[in-house]
Protein backbone atom coordinates (compact mmCIF):
# COMPACT_ATOMS: atom_id res chain seq x y z
CA UNK A 1 0.00 0.00 0.00
CA UNK A 2 1.67 3.07 -1.27
CA UNK A 3 0.81 6.74 -0.28
CA UNK A 4 -1.82 7.41 -1.97
CA UNK A 5 -4.04 4.34 -1.26
CA UNK A 6 -3.06 4.95 2.01
CA UNK A 7 -4.45 8.82 1.86
CA UNK A 8 -7.69 7.22 0.31
CA UNK A 9 -8.14 4.34 3.16
CA UNK A 10 -7.47 6.98 5.69
CA UNK A 11 -10.87 9.54 4.06
CA UNK A 12 -12.59 6.29 2.91
CA UNK A 13 -12.40 5.38 6.90
CA UNK A 14 -13.45 9.00 8.59
CA UNK A 15 -16.36 9.21 5.68
CA UNK A 16 -18.99 6.73 6.62
CA UNK A 17 -22.19 7.57 8.10
CA UNK A 18 -22.05 9.78 11.12
CA UNK A 19 -21.53 13.18 8.44
CA UNK A 20 -24.76 12.91 7.52
CA UNK A 21 -26.48 12.96 10.98
CA UNK A 22 -23.77 14.62 13.35
CA UNK A 23 -24.54 17.72 12.33
CA UNK A 24 -27.74 17.79 13.95
CA UNK A 25 -26.15 17.40 16.92
CA UNK A 26 -23.71 19.72 17.19
CA UNK A 27 -26.13 22.26 15.65
CA UNK A 28 -28.35 21.61 18.88
CA UNK A 29 -25.51 22.39 21.13
CA UNK A 30 -24.16 25.41 19.38
CA UNK A 31 -27.01 26.97 17.30
CA UNK A 32 -25.14 29.27 15.16
CA UNK A 33 -23.55 29.03 12.60
CA UNK A 34 -19.72 30.64 13.39
CA UNK A 35 -20.12 28.68 16.29
CA UNK A 36 -21.18 25.01 14.50
CA UNK A 37 -18.22 25.83 12.10
CA UNK A 38 -15.36 26.68 15.28
CA UNK A 39 -16.70 23.47 16.29
CA UNK A 40 -15.86 21.26 13.16
CA UNK A 41 -12.77 23.00 13.02
CA UNK A 42 -11.63 22.43 16.29
CA UNK A 43 -12.70 18.75 16.16
CA UNK A 44 -10.66 18.51 12.99
CA UNK A 45 -8.02 19.80 14.58
CA UNK A 46 -7.88 17.39 17.41
CA UNK A 47 -8.04 14.90 15.02
CA UNK A 48 -5.29 15.83 12.82
CA UNK A 49 -3.03 15.98 16.35
CA UNK A 50 -4.16 12.72 17.26
CA UNK A 51 -3.10 11.47 13.68
CA UNK A 52 0.15 12.75 14.17
CA UNK A 53 0.50 11.38 17.23
CA UNK A 54 -0.67 7.95 16.16
CA UNK A 55 1.91 9.00 12.67
CA UNK A 56 4.60 8.74 15.49
CA UNK A 57 3.80 5.76 16.98
CA UNK A 58 3.42 4.05 13.40
CA UNK A 59 7.08 5.27 12.54
CA UNK A 60 8.37 3.82 15.77
CA UNK A 61 6.47 0.26 15.13
CA UNK A 62 6.13 -1.01 12.00
CA UNK A 63 4.30 -4.01 13.10
CA UNK A 64 0.42 -4.01 12.70
CA UNK A 65 -1.77 -3.42 15.57
CA UNK A 66 -2.21 0.50 15.99
CA UNK A 67 -3.16 1.80 19.35
CA UNK A 68 -3.34 -2.02 21.52
CA UNK A 69 -0.02 -1.71 20.10
CA UNK A 70 1.33 1.77 21.32
CA UNK A 71 -0.31 1.28 24.77
CA UNK A 72 1.00 -2.51 25.39
CA UNK A 73 4.45 -0.74 24.17
CA UNK A 74 3.80 2.13 26.66
CA UNK A 75 2.26 0.75 29.68
CA UNK A 76 2.19 -3.28 29.48
CA UNK A 77 -0.24 -5.92 28.51
CA UNK A 78 -3.15 -5.19 30.73
CA UNK A 79 -3.75 -1.56 29.57
CA UNK A 80 -3.28 -3.32 25.77
CA UNK A 81 -5.84 -5.34 27.06
CA UNK A 82 -8.21 -3.14 28.34
CA UNK A 83 -8.07 -1.69 24.65
CA UNK A 84 -9.15 -4.91 22.90
CA UNK A 85 -12.04 -5.23 25.97
CA UNK A 86 -13.40 -1.92 25.42
CA UNK A 87 -13.18 -2.08 21.66
CA UNK A 88 -15.68 -4.89 21.94
CA UNK A 89 -17.84 -3.73 24.68
CA UNK A 90 -18.36 0.03 23.82
CA UNK A 91 -15.89 1.40 21.13
CA UNK A 92 -16.25 -0.75 18.02
CA UNK A 93 -19.42 -2.96 18.78
CA UNK A 94 -20.97 0.96 19.89
CA UNK A 95 -19.67 2.26 16.17
CA UNK A 96 -21.50 -0.72 14.39
CA UNK A 97 -24.87 0.03 16.52
CA UNK A 98 -24.65 3.82 15.43
CA UNK A 99 -23.80 3.40 11.61
CA UNK A 100 -26.86 1.28 11.92
CA UNK A 101 -29.06 3.16 13.68
CA UNK A 102 -27.89 5.76 10.64
CA UNK A 103 -29.27 3.78 7.70
CA UNK A 104 -32.80 3.23 9.81
CA UNK A 105 -32.95 6.54 9.79
CA UNK A 106 -32.53 7.33 6.04
CA UNK A 107 -34.63 4.07 5.60
CA UNK A 108 -37.63 5.48 7.08
CA UNK A 109 -37.65 8.38 4.62
CA UNK A 110 -38.94 5.76 2.06
CA UNK A 111 -40.55 3.19 4.10
CA UNK A 112 -42.62 4.81 7.69
CA UNK A 113 -40.62 3.35 10.77
CA UNK A 114 -41.69 4.16 14.28
CA UNK A 115 -39.04 3.53 17.13
CA UNK A 116 -39.66 -0.52 16.80
CA UNK A 117 -39.66 -0.05 13.52
CA UNK A 118 -36.25 1.81 13.19
CA UNK A 119 -34.59 -0.87 15.54
CA UNK A 120 -35.31 -4.03 13.69
CA UNK A 121 -33.99 -2.38 10.64
CA UNK A 122 -30.82 -1.31 12.63
CA UNK A 123 -30.36 -5.06 13.88
CA UNK A 124 -31.64 -6.43 10.93
CA UNK A 125 -28.65 -4.72 8.87
CA UNK A 126 -26.01 -5.48 11.51
CA UNK A 127 -26.97 -9.09 11.32
CA UNK A 128 -27.53 -9.37 7.64
CA UNK A 129 -23.34 -8.18 7.01
CA UNK A 130 -21.99 -10.06 9.99
CA UNK A 131 -23.23 -13.17 7.82
CA UNK A 132 -21.92 -12.14 4.83
CA UNK A 133 -18.82 -12.12 6.67
CA UNK A 134 -19.00 -15.10 8.48
CA UNK A 135 -19.39 -17.14 5.58
CA UNK A 136 -16.21 -15.19 3.60
CA UNK A 137 -13.54 -12.06 4.10
CA UNK A 138 -13.56 -12.28 0.57
CA UNK A 139 -17.20 -11.86 0.01
CA UNK A 140 -16.58 -8.39 2.58
CA UNK A 141 -13.88 -7.05 0.99
CA UNK A 142 -15.59 -7.08 -1.71
CA UNK A 143 -18.86 -5.47 -0.92
CA UNK A 144 -16.82 -3.08 0.98
CA UNK A 145 -15.36 -1.84 -2.02
CA UNK A 146 -18.41 -1.35 -3.97
CA UNK A 147 -19.79 0.72 -1.51
CA UNK A 148 -16.83 2.86 -1.15
CA UNK A 149 -17.83 4.79 -4.12
CA UNK A 150 -21.37 6.05 -2.63
CA UNK A 151 -20.27 8.01 0.37
CA UNK A 152 -17.63 9.96 -1.77
CA UNK A 153 -20.50 10.30 -4.20
CA UNK A 154 -22.69 11.29 -1.13
CA UNK A 155 -20.44 13.90 0.32
CA UNK A 156 -19.12 15.68 -3.52
CA UNK A 157 -22.98 15.83 -4.37
CA UNK A 158 -23.70 17.84 -1.33
CA UNK A 159 -20.62 20.33 -1.47
CA UNK A 160 -21.77 20.76 -5.46
CA UNK A 161 -25.16 21.00 -5.49
CA UNK A 162 -25.37 23.08 -2.41
CA UNK A 163 -23.14 25.63 -4.04
CA UNK A 164 -24.21 25.61 -6.69
CA UNK A 165 -27.87 25.63 -6.30
CA UNK A 166 -28.43 26.91 -2.85
CA UNK A 167 -27.80 30.49 -3.94
CA UNK A 168 -31.94 30.76 -5.24
CA UNK A 169 -33.08 29.76 -1.36
CA UNK A 170 -33.01 32.45 1.32
CA UNK A 171 -29.90 33.56 2.88
CA UNK A 172 -29.63 31.63 6.04
CA UNK A 173 -26.63 33.39 7.11
CA UNK A 174 -28.66 36.18 7.91
CA UNK A 175 -30.17 34.56 10.79
CA UNK A 176 -27.39 32.45 12.26
CA UNK A 177 -28.67 32.13 15.51
CA UNK A 178 -31.01 30.99 17.96
CA UNK A 179 -29.98 33.56 20.49
CA UNK A 180 -29.62 30.46 23.23
CA UNK A 181 -26.22 31.12 25.26
CA UNK A 182 -23.80 28.37 24.78
CA UNK A 183 -22.49 26.83 27.87
CA UNK A 184 -18.98 25.08 28.03
CA UNK A 185 -20.53 22.07 28.70
CA UNK A 186 -22.73 22.61 25.73
CA UNK A 187 -19.66 23.35 23.61
CA UNK A 188 -17.33 20.29 24.83
CA UNK A 189 -20.57 18.08 23.54
CA UNK A 190 -20.33 19.62 20.63
CA UNK A 191 -16.86 18.62 19.75
CA UNK A 192 -17.78 15.35 21.25
CA UNK A 193 -20.25 14.55 18.55
CA UNK A 194 -17.92 16.53 16.06
CA UNK A 195 -15.22 13.96 16.95
CA UNK A 196 -17.48 10.85 16.27
CA UNK A 197 -18.03 12.09 12.88
CA UNK A 198 -14.05 12.19 12.46
CA UNK A 199 -13.96 8.92 13.75
CA UNK A 200 -12.04 6.05 12.32
CA UNK A 201 -8.60 7.96 11.73
CA UNK A 202 -6.43 5.57 13.63
CA UNK A 203 -7.35 2.32 11.71
CA UNK A 204 -4.61 2.53 8.91
CA UNK A 205 -1.96 2.25 11.43
CA UNK A 206 -3.70 -1.48 11.84
CA UNK A 207 -2.04 -2.19 8.15
CA UNK A 208 1.50 -0.81 8.87
CA UNK A 209 2.90 -3.95 7.71
CA UNK A 210 1.26 -3.96 4.36
CA UNK A 211 2.22 -0.50 3.61
CA UNK A 212 5.16 0.29 1.59
CA UNK A 213 7.85 2.48 3.69
CA UNK A 214 5.62 2.59 6.62
CA UNK A 215 7.81 5.30 8.88
CA UNK A 216 7.19 8.05 5.43
CA UNK A 217 3.76 6.55 4.17
CA UNK A 218 1.40 6.68 7.24
CA UNK A 219 2.55 9.88 8.65
CA UNK A 220 2.05 11.89 5.40
CA UNK A 221 -1.46 9.65 4.83
CA UNK A 222 -2.31 10.37 8.08
CA UNK A 223 -2.10 14.49 8.07
CA UNK A 224 -2.74 14.86 4.27
CA UNK A 225 -6.57 12.21 4.68
CA UNK A 226 -7.51 14.52 8.32
CA UNK A 227 -6.97 17.81 6.02
CA UNK A 228 -9.04 16.77 3.30
CA UNK A 229 -11.49 15.18 5.69
CA UNK A 230 -11.67 18.69 7.76
CA UNK A 231 -11.98 20.58 4.72
CA UNK A 232 -14.60 18.69 3.31
CA UNK A 233 -16.78 18.52 6.92
CA UNK A 234 -16.47 22.25 7.05
CA UNK A 235 -17.76 22.31 3.65
CA UNK A 236 -20.54 20.34 3.89
CA UNK A 237 -22.21 22.13 7.02
CA UNK A 238 -21.39 25.28 5.70
CA UNK A 239 -23.85 24.17 3.15
CA UNK A 240 -26.18 22.84 5.68
CA UNK A 241 -26.47 26.25 7.01
CA UNK A 242 -26.19 27.56 4.20
CA UNK A 243 -29.79 25.85 2.73
CA UNK A 244 -31.37 25.20 6.09
CA UNK A 245 -32.37 27.11 8.91
CA UNK A 246 -30.27 26.54 11.70
CA UNK A 247 -33.32 25.41 14.01
CA UNK A 248 -33.99 23.04 11.07
CA UNK A 249 -30.18 21.80 11.30
CA UNK A 250 -30.35 21.22 14.31
CA UNK A 251 -34.09 19.63 14.54
CA UNK A 252 -33.64 17.60 11.95
CA UNK A 253 -32.58 13.49 11.89
CA UNK A 254 -31.97 13.10 8.56
CA UNK A 255 -30.14 16.63 7.81
CA UNK A 256 -28.58 15.60 4.31
CA UNK A 257 -31.89 14.26 3.02
CA UNK A 258 -33.55 17.73 4.21
CA UNK A 259 -30.69 19.77 2.50
CA UNK A 260 -31.55 18.27 -0.78
CA UNK A 261 -34.88 18.76 -0.93
CA UNK A 262 -34.76 22.14 0.09
CA UNK A 263 -31.58 22.59 -2.87
CA UNK A 264 -33.31 20.19 -5.70
CA UNK A 265 -36.93 20.34 -4.81
CA UNK A 266 -39.16 17.32 -5.13
CA UNK A 267 -37.43 13.94 -4.69
CA UNK A 268 -33.54 15.49 -4.09
CA UNK A 269 -34.42 14.25 -0.26
CA UNK A 270 -34.93 10.19 -1.74
CA UNK A 271 -32.38 10.40 -3.75
CA UNK A 272 -29.85 12.19 -1.01
CA UNK A 273 -31.52 9.21 1.26
CA UNK A 274 -30.87 6.24 -0.80
CA UNK A 275 -27.00 7.26 -1.43
CA UNK A 276 -26.72 8.10 2.62
CA UNK A 277 -28.25 4.85 2.69
CA UNK A 278 -25.43 3.00 0.21
CA UNK A 279 -22.92 4.65 1.81
CA UNK A 280 -23.73 3.51 5.36
CA UNK A 281 -24.53 -0.07 4.27
CA UNK A 282 -20.92 0.00 2.50
CA UNK A 283 -19.17 1.60 5.47
CA UNK A 284 -20.91 -0.98 8.10
CA UNK A 285 -19.37 -4.13 6.12
CA UNK A 286 -15.76 -2.60 6.85
CA UNK A 287 -16.24 -1.86 10.51
CA UNK A 288 -17.66 -5.34 10.72
CA UNK A 289 -14.79 -6.99 8.94
CA UNK A 290 -12.03 -5.46 10.68
CA UNK A 291 -13.37 -6.37 14.06
CA UNK A 292 -13.38 -9.44 14.46
CA UNK A 293 -9.52 -8.85 12.41
CA UNK A 294 -8.23 -7.10 15.57
CA UNK A 295 -9.69 -9.21 18.04
CA UNK A 296 -8.29 -12.52 16.02
CA UNK A 297 -4.73 -10.58 16.27
CA UNK A 298 -4.82 -9.78 19.75
CA UNK A 299 -5.34 -13.21 20.33
CA UNK A 300 -2.68 -14.56 18.49
CA UNK A 301 -0.68 -12.03 20.72
CA UNK A 302 -2.23 -13.64 23.92
CA UNK A 303 -3.74 -9.78 24.52
CA UNK A 304 -7.50 -11.34 24.53
CA UNK A 305 -9.22 -14.82 24.92
CA UNK A 306 -8.34 -17.95 23.18
CA UNK A 307 -11.93 -18.26 21.54
CA UNK A 308 -11.32 -14.77 19.63
CA UNK A 309 -9.13 -16.26 17.48
CA UNK A 310 -10.78 -19.88 16.74
CA UNK A 311 -11.38 -19.82 12.84
CA UNK A 312 -13.91 -21.59 11.43
CA UNK A 313 -13.15 -25.14 9.28
CA UNK A 314 -15.07 -24.39 6.50
CA UNK A 315 -15.12 -20.71 6.01
CA UNK A 316 -11.92 -19.54 7.23
CA UNK A 317 -13.28 -16.71 9.38
CA UNK A 318 -13.14 -15.65 12.80
CA UNK A 319 -16.88 -17.31 13.23
CA UNK A 320 -16.92 -16.71 16.81
CA UNK A 321 -15.69 -13.18 16.96
CA UNK A 322 -18.21 -11.95 14.49
CA UNK A 323 -21.07 -13.78 16.07
CA UNK A 324 -20.56 -12.05 19.66
CA UNK A 325 -19.90 -8.72 18.02
CA UNK A 326 -22.89 -9.05 15.93
CA UNK A 327 -25.18 -10.18 19.03
CA UNK A 328 -23.51 -7.55 21.15
CA UNK A 329 -24.00 -4.42 18.81
CA UNK A 330 -27.74 -5.71 18.26
CA UNK A 331 -28.16 -5.11 22.09
CA UNK A 332 -26.78 -1.83 22.17
CA UNK A 333 -29.06 -0.75 19.11
CA UNK A 334 -31.81 -2.17 21.09
CA UNK A 335 -30.79 -0.46 24.38
CA UNK A 336 -29.99 3.18 23.71
CA UNK A 337 -30.35 6.09 21.69
CA UNK A 338 -28.30 7.03 19.13
CA UNK A 339 -26.57 9.92 21.25
CA UNK A 340 -26.56 7.82 24.38
CA UNK A 341 -24.25 5.32 21.83
CA UNK A 342 -21.68 7.99 19.68
CA UNK A 343 -21.33 9.25 23.45
CA UNK A 344 -20.19 6.43 25.41
CA UNK A 345 -18.07 5.53 22.08
CA UNK A 346 -16.71 9.27 22.28
CA UNK A 347 -15.68 9.40 25.79
CA UNK A 348 -14.33 5.62 26.37
CA UNK A 349 -12.26 5.92 22.91
CA UNK A 350 -10.74 9.36 24.13
CA UNK A 351 -9.30 8.29 27.56
CA UNK A 352 -7.46 5.50 25.37
CA UNK A 353 -6.17 8.26 23.44
CA UNK A 354 -5.42 10.46 25.75
CA UNK A 355 -3.73 7.28 26.92
CA UNK A 356 -1.87 6.75 24.47
CA UNK A 357 -0.42 10.49 23.53
CA UNK A 358 1.21 10.21 26.69
CA UNK A 359 2.47 6.96 25.90
CA UNK A 360 4.03 8.61 23.43
CA UNK A 361 5.99 10.56 25.95
CA UNK A 362 6.92 7.70 27.74
CA UNK A 363 7.90 6.12 24.52
CA UNK A 364 10.67 8.91 23.77
CA UNK A 365 12.73 8.13 26.79
CA UNK A 366 13.12 4.67 25.76
CA UNK A 367 16.71 4.63 24.45
CA UNK A 368 16.13 1.36 22.58
CA UNK A 369 13.62 2.82 20.00
CA UNK A 370 14.10 5.01 16.90
CA UNK A 371 11.13 6.69 14.98
CA UNK A 372 10.85 7.45 11.46
CA UNK A 373 8.98 10.73 12.11
CA UNK A 374 9.05 13.37 14.96
CA UNK A 375 5.20 14.95 15.24
CA UNK A 376 4.76 18.45 14.66
CA UNK A 377 4.98 20.88 17.27
CA UNK A 378 5.96 18.57 20.22
CA UNK A 379 5.67 18.98 23.27
CA UNK A 380 3.03 21.80 23.32
CA UNK A 381 0.74 19.86 20.60
CA UNK A 382 0.32 16.63 22.30
CA UNK A 383 -0.15 18.04 25.92
CA UNK A 384 -3.27 20.38 24.12
CA UNK A 385 -4.37 16.82 23.14
CA UNK A 386 -4.05 15.38 26.71
CA UNK A 387 -5.86 17.79 28.44
CA UNK A 388 -8.24 18.26 25.41
CA UNK A 389 -9.25 14.73 25.51
CA UNK A 390 -9.69 14.36 29.16
CA UNK A 391 -11.63 17.60 29.30
CA UNK A 392 -13.86 15.82 26.78
CA UNK A 393 -14.03 12.18 28.63
CA UNK A 394 -14.85 14.70 32.24
CA UNK A 395 -17.74 16.88 30.45
CA UNK A 396 -19.46 13.75 28.97
CA UNK A 397 -19.29 12.06 32.34
CA UNK A 398 -20.64 15.93 33.83
CA UNK A 399 -23.47 15.58 32.01
CA UNK A 400 -24.85 12.37 33.08
CA UNK A 401 -23.26 10.72 35.76
CA UNK A 402 -24.99 7.62 36.54
CA UNK A 403 -24.82 6.44 32.71
CA UNK A 404 -21.19 7.67 32.28
CA UNK A 405 -19.90 5.71 35.40
CA UNK A 406 -21.84 3.08 34.50
CA UNK A 407 -19.48 2.63 31.20
CA UNK A 408 -16.25 3.27 32.83
CA UNK A 409 -17.00 -0.16 35.34
CA UNK A 410 -17.75 -1.72 32.25
CA UNK A 411 -14.03 -0.79 30.92
CA UNK A 412 -12.55 -1.07 34.31
CA UNK A 413 -13.68 -4.92 35.01
CA UNK A 414 -11.38 -5.63 31.96
CA UNK A 415 -8.56 -5.36 34.24
CA UNK A 416 -9.60 -7.80 37.32
CA UNK A 417 -10.85 -9.96 34.24
CA UNK A 418 -7.23 -9.90 32.53
CA UNK A 419 -5.36 -10.37 35.94
CA UNK A 420 -7.37 -13.38 36.97
CA UNK A 421 -7.38 -14.60 33.01
CA UNK A 422 -3.38 -14.37 33.17
CA UNK A 423 -2.92 -16.27 36.33
CA UNK A 424 -4.91 -19.08 34.81
CA UNK A 425 -2.85 -18.98 31.24
CA UNK A 426 0.62 -18.82 33.82
CA UNK A 427 -1.10 -21.62 35.22
CA UNK A 428 -1.31 -23.78 32.27
CA UNK A 429 2.21 -22.77 31.68
CA UNK A 430 3.74 -24.04 34.62
CA UNK A 431 2.10 -27.47 34.39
Amino acid sequence: MRLPHATALVVGTIIGASIFVQPSEVTGQVPSIPGALLVWLIAGTLTLIGALVCAELASTFERSGGVYLYLREAFGAPVGFLWGWAMFWIMHSGIIAAVAVVFARYTAYFVPLGDNGATIVAVGVILTLSAVNYVGVKQGSTLQALFTVGKLLAVGLIILLGFMLGSRLPNHFVASTSGEVVTTGGFLSAVAAGLFAFGGWHMVTYNSEETVEPRKTIPRALAIGTAIVTVSYIAMNTVYMYVLPVDVVASSSRVAADAADAVIGFGGGAIMSGIVMFSTFGALIGIILSGPRVYYSMAQDGLLFDWFSHIHPRYRTPHRAIVLQAVWASVLVATGTFRDIFTRVIYTEWIFFGLMTIGLIVLRRRRDLSRGYGMWGYPITPVIFIVSSFAIVANAVAVDPGRRAAGLVLVLIGLPVYYLWARKETGKLER
